[in-house]
């Protein structure tokens, strides 16, 4: 029966397929460090206390980038080129969503309004990475291989996302609150889009890799094209609630080590 775990276990039991996967997702972490790394350098004045928290987002990411290159390594496997149409975070970006590369390769501050946008689309994005995380998790917890990445990077994602709760609600108690609901349905529309388009992008090359039937292929387009239509009729709104997280100061201290892997 074709199921979530299956297929993964099926992209991990093959070198060639479980290489891809780790590109895709190391490239995707590590710009993403990038990214939190130049917006912690440039927080306007009037926020200088956000930046440690903004770095330990990047140096989170940065660390998820390290682990998914180990797993590699550990294989003996070296990264592959990111097919382009695969490369979720540049996707994002050249639609506009999150602040713009050009902007953060200068050095001008960034404004209130830009980090209330780079929070607006972090809520969004590390949904998405909570829940991808959680469903692996779920299903490889214990794996010989993955278990303590999985742990590990599940529990720095759920950082993440509870840290982007408390930022904005802090900002929304300032008077940012209409421009937050604002930001965040349209980065929450575009996002759906571009995963839909990723999720078939990468299910196309690795049913490539595999050599997938034809009705195998078809199933699973079937599939990502359903949750884009739950998504877009009212899935989108998980995506831009916001209400005080558990995990209170998630990001406050310093981001923990990455694993070996031997």
């Amino acid at each position: 029966m074709l199921s979530a775990k299956s297929l993964f276990q099926e992209i991990l039991d093959d070198d060639e397929s479980f290489r891809l996967f780790c590109s895709i997702a190391a490239s995707g972490e590590s710009q993403g460090g990038w990214e939190n790394g130049r917006i912690a350098a440039l927080v306007p004045p009037g926020e200088r206390g956000l930046a440690p928290k903004i770095s330990r987002h990047g140096a989170d990411e940065d660390k998820h980038g390290r682990i998914f290159n180990a797993l590699m390594k550990k294989r003996g496997l070296e990264p592959v080129p990111v097919p382009a149409d695969t490369d979720y975070t540049m996707l994002l970006e050249r639609h506009g969503i999150g602040l713009a590369h050009d902007k953060l390769k200068g050095d001008q501050p960034l404004t209130v309004q830009d980090i209330v946008t780079y929070l607006a689309h972090s809520r969004v994005t590390e949904q998405r990475a909570s829940e991808q995380m959680d469903l692996l998790r779920r299903h490889f917890a214990d794996h010989p291989d993955l278990g303590r990445a999985v742990r590990m990077i599940s529990h720095d994602e759920d950082n993440h996302l509870a840290y982007c709760h408390e930022e904005l609600l802090r900002f929304a108690s300032a008077g940012h609150g209409r421009a937050i609901q604002r930001t965040l349905r349209e980065c929450a529309l575009a996002e759906i889009r571009i995963y839909r388009d990723v999720s078939l992008a990468v299910m196309a090359h690795m049913g490539r890799v595999l050599g997938w039937p034809r009705a195998k292929s078809a199933v699973l387009t079937a599939g990502i094209h359903a949750v884009y239509a739950y998504e877009r009729l009212g899935g989108w709104r998980r995506m831009v609630s916001l209400k005080m997280p558990e995990r209170r100061d998630a990001l406050g201290g310093p981001a923990t080590a990455a694993p070996e892997f031997a």
